[in-house]
């Protein structure tokens, strides 16, 4: 039964997980004040009532404020800061609810896809919804059937349909809260925004054969609003002004024009806008097909799709025939009645020349080969994600707009973003955007100052550096989908380990960072570095330190997480993974338990640790050079690891990370205790020279147990003093092995006397 509403104060919520999911949070004793548990659903009413998901507030939260995302916000018409209406309410089952597309609606997705990514969320007519991949990916649905949601909502709404937001046109039943269930029938239209620019472009999208498949684009983008591809830019307007402008030439040469052309590069890097530019620079129209549309379609009408696309390039020539997507239909290794098809229509167009062709992909290793046999794609353009000074650019086109604060440092955001791509810094600027608007508008105007006398209201409406850090708590790099969080960790919260810390931050940080200074010596940069130790001596901790401290994409890997016991698949896998770290330079691969992966060779009776070893090497120091590319391995047991590994030009930095010493302990406790209440009487290097034969882990192990004793005796203990460490000092025990240790000292020692 519903209940009375009670008025609180919003806030926005601060966490990326529930950005635009619908979830409120509120502290616990309110809740059972409502009558309500967490996931219960409640009525926000403001200037309008919309629904949301209650969950609790982090500890400490205030009693009277609710945790609110921006879209849900928007959605009940209050600003941050505002106050409304919260009760419990039962929402009804919907049974059907209409939805009012934004603008780039491909095609009509089946419901059965809507249904998935809304499934339990709470709407009211005239709400807004985002489609996002968590609320679906990481539920019960098997992960055959949540890929072709991705797949089928892809092709519905465009590469950026995670950034769109749907309206709710209607629900039926209609005037109340409805939710999202499995019974519910959903329908998407394009919405009026989208028809009124159809109707106002001039050229407009085509219906096609197979529902809206197939659309002419104008090509009026810039290259100068597209930088860091240039040369990409420049190389396809080169092959297409010679088969559209120059065939007289080519003939007197004995060539022929091909126009036949692949693009490849990760989501959201800027495929579709080359081949817009490079048209528009030889005078050239764009007709654009969706290959995902295309795929889940019937074949029959797919190929009349196709075949009608293939007529109206060569109408309207010269006309580049774009088709995204490329292996939706054109697979590598799952048979699909369209791969014949696409390739004899692509010959067919290359060896006609009235109309260019050009595919993309951001999967390039799952795409046909076929495709690139001469006669077909006789050229590839490569795009790879943008290093720091192309980010920097792009930062500066996409902030052109805004009026940024004085204290906004573009190669700082730029230094913070490895990883993202063109659509992700345009997203983080748009997002920093709405959070200057969101905190502006819950700002009271100040009263006018004295004639003549600056505008405060107008200086501080402006985008400050606060509005991109927390844009860049929501917006995360789409390419990088191994990316991992490391929690803020930096080499200062690493207790003492100079000598270590010093040379990886040579051996790592320096090579990302000073590139050119490398250059400029005429010194190769390493490629590698092997951390060894006793266990919990902090070696992941130091890899975790290092790459915050590199601002580099961060791939990690358990050493057999790559293992398979199909042949060639582990080979497959290491080679995959370079590619992606290729791919999203600057990055650092970090191999834990790398002596799992690359044992001894010839220690495998089945050979397979022996072909990953293999491949291994080939692409640490093989015919195609690691640039920008650092590999970090870590290891309990040195001397299990394949020795070829170990030599220069693979992983030549041997580091050893030693027990702690008591000066080393101490600074370990010293960064343990950093944010905990120590009382000032308690002498950490007295603790620490009694904690012989403790590892890091032992003395944050130390640390925590102390905590835990002070909160037993008194759960609002204000500090934990020295008997909360000599009590700890009685249930914590030492975990190193002093027969491990010294193998592993004498190992390094060897090392030393050899180099």
């Amino acid at each position: 039964m519903p209940t009375a509403p009670v008025t609180l104060r919003t806030a926005l919520t601060q966490s990326s997980l529930d950005a635009r999911r619908g979830v409120v949070r509120l502290h616990y004793q309110l809740l059972a004040s409502l009558g309500a548990r967490a996931w219960d659903v409640l009525e926000l009413t403001g200037d309008r009532s919309t629904g949301a998901i209650a969950a609790f507030s982090a500890p400490g939260a205030p009693v009277d404020v609710i945790y609110v995302d921006d879209l849900t916000l928007t959605n009940c018409g209050v600003q941050p800061g505002g106050s409304v209406g919260v009760r419990l309410v039962s929402p009804q089952p919907a049974t059907s609810i209409q939805l009012s597309a934004p603008d780039g609606f491909e095609s009509q997705p089946q419901d059965a896809s809507l249904r998935f990514a809304l499934l339990g969320k709470v709407v009211s007519a005239g709400d807004r919804v985002g489609l996002l991949p968590q609320d679906f990916t990481g539920s019960a649905l098997p992960p055959a059937t949540a890929a072709n949601v991705l797949g089928q909502l892809a092709a519905a709404f465009g590469g950026d349909w995670q950034q769109d937001l749907l309206m709710v046109a209607s629900i039926d039943p209609p005037g109340t809260l409805v939710r999202v269930t499995m019974a519910t029938t959903l329908m998407c239209t394009p919405g009026s925004s989208a028809s009124t620019a159809s109707a106002s472009s001039a050229s407009s999208p085509s219906p096609g054969p197979a529902g809206g498949v197939a659309e002419t684009v104008p090509a009026p983008v810039s290259p100068d609003s597209l930088p860091g591809l240039e040369k990409q830019i420049s190389a396809l307007r080169e092959w297409l002004d010679l088969g559209f402008n120059h065939r007289p030439l080519l003939a007197r040469m004995g060539a022929v024009p091909t126009m036949g052309v692949l693009i490849t590069g990760p989501p959201g890097s800027g495929k579709r806008a080359v081949v817009e530019a490079a048209a528009a620079g030889v005078g050239a129209s764009v007709l654009r097909l969706w290959g995902p549309a295309l795929g889940r379609i019937e074949p029959a009408e797919a190929v009349k799709a196709l075949t009608d696309a293939v007529r109206r390039a060569e109408a309207a020539a010269p006309c580049v025939l774009l088709i995204e997507q490329v292996h939706e239909i054109a697979p590598r290794d799952d048979a699909n009645p369209l791969t014949s098809v696409v390739l004899e229509y692509v010959k067919k167009m290359v060896t006609a020349g009235l109309a260019g062709i050009v595919c993309s992909t951001d999967r390039p290793e799952a795409t046909t080969p076929d495709l690139r046999l001469p006669g077909l794609l006789d050229h590839e353009i490569s795009i790879t994600l943008p290093n720091r000074a192309d980010r920097r650019r792009i930062l500066e086109v996409h902030t052109r707009p805004l009026p940024l604060a004085a204290d906004i440092d573009l190669d700082e955001i730029a230094r913070r973003t490895p990883g993202f791509v063109a659509a992700d810094l345009k997203a983080l600027c748009h997002e920093a955007a709405l959070r200057a608007a969101q905190r502006l508008s819950a700002t009271p105007v100040a009263a006018p100052g004295p004639a003549g006398a600056p505008d405060p209201a107008s200086e501080a409406s402006t985008v400050l550096r606060a509005d991109f850090d927390a844009a860049l708590e929501v917006v995360r790099p789409s390419a990088m989908d191994g990316r991992v969080e490391l929690g803020g960790i930096t080499l200062e919260d690493v207790g003492d380990m100079v000598e270590t810390k010093r040379m990886l931050t040579e051996s790592v940080i320096w090579p990302l960072t000073y590139p050119e200074t490398f250059e400029r010596l005429g010194v190769p940069a390493p490629h590698g570095a092997l951390l060894y130790g006793p266990p919990g001596c902090g070696k992941t901790f130091l890899v975790k330190a290092l790459v915050a401290e590199a601002a580099a994409n961060f791939i990690s890997v358990r050493g057999a997480e790559l293992l398979s016991k199909w042949v060639g698949e582990s080979e497959r896998g290491v080679r995959e993974l370079f590619r992606r770290a290729r791919s999203a330079a600057p990055s650092i691969i970090f191999f834990d338990e790398i002596d799992a992966l690359a044992p001894t060779r010839g220690s495998d009776q089945n050979g397979t640790t022996d072909r990953v070893v293999a491949q291994l090497l080939t692409e640490l120091d093989g015919i195609e050079e690691l640039r920008d590319v650092y590999v970090l391995a870590a290891t309990n047991r040195p001397e299990l690891v394949d020795a070829a590994l170990l030599r220069p030009g693979r992983l030549d930095t041997m580091i050893y990370v030693p027990p702690p010493d008591a000066d080393a302990r101490a600074a370990i406790l010293r960064a343990a205790v950093r944010r905990m209440p120590v009382e000032p009487g308690v002498d950490l290097e007295t603790v620490a020279r009694g904690c012989e034969g403790f590892s890091a882990a032992d003395l944050q192990s130390l640390c925590r147990e102390a905590a835990m004793t002070a909160m037993r005796e008194n759960i609002a203990s204000p500090s934990v003093t020295a008997a909360h460490f000599a009590a700890a000092l009685r249930v914590v025990r030492p975990s190193l092995q002093p027969a491990q240790v010294a193998a592993l000292e004498a190992f390094a020692h060897r090392r030393a006397v050899v180099q």
